[in-house]
C-alpha cells in the first residue's frame, strides 16, 4: 500500500485554497532533516493531508504527489528537496488539532508527538480516523 502524508503550511503563506486555484504547486521551503527524509520517500500518486498551521491548526484538504522529490531548482544545495502536488478535494469538515489530540487512536501520530515536523507519514489507521472525523457534522 502507498504511504500517505501530512504537509503543514501557514495559510497566510500558502493555503489549500491557493493550491486549488493554482491547480498544482512545487512544495518547497522544507529544511528540517527528518522532514527532508520523509520528502525523499514520497512517490507519485501518494495522498497528502494539507494542514493549516498558525491560528487554524487543522487539516483542511487532500492533495496528491505528481511525482517523487527532486532537488529544489532555486537552491544550490542538492539536499534541499521539493515535490510537485495537486489538489484532490477539500475536507467536508476540517479536522482540528484539538480533535486529533482527543482521539486515543491518534496518540502516536507525529502531529501530536512531534508537532514541529512539517512533513510526516500518516498510517492507514491515522488516515482513516482523520477521514472519519472530517465527515462528522
Amino acid at each position: 500500500m502507498a504511504t500517505r502524508w501530512l504537509f503543514k503550511t501557514e495559510p497566510s503563506v500558502y493555503s489549500y485554497q491557493q493550491l486549488v486555484k493554482d491547480k498544482s504547486t512545487m512544495w518547497d521551503g522544507v529544511g528540517n532533516n527528518l522532514a527532508l527524509m520523509h520528502l525523499k520517500d514520497i512517490k507519485k500518486g501518494e495522498q497528502i493531508f494539507i494542514y493549516h498551521t498558525g491560528d487554524e491548526r487543522q487539516a483542511v484538504g487532500i492533495a496528491r504527489a505528481l511525482g517523487g522529490a527532486y532537488s529544489d531548482p532555486s537552491k544550490d544545495n542538492p539536499r534541499m528537496l521539493v515535490v510537485d502536488i495537486e489538489p484532490v478535494k477539500a475536507l467536508a469538515k476540517p479536522v482540528t488539532l484539538a480533535e486529533v489530540k482527543a482521539d486515543k487512536k491518534l496518540a502516536k501520530f507525529d502531529l501530536v508527538r512531534n508537532s514541529r515536523l512539517s512533513i510526516m507519514k500518516v498510517t492507514d489507521e491515522q488516515w482513516d480516523a482523520m477521514m472519519e472525523m472530517s465527515k462528522k457534522k
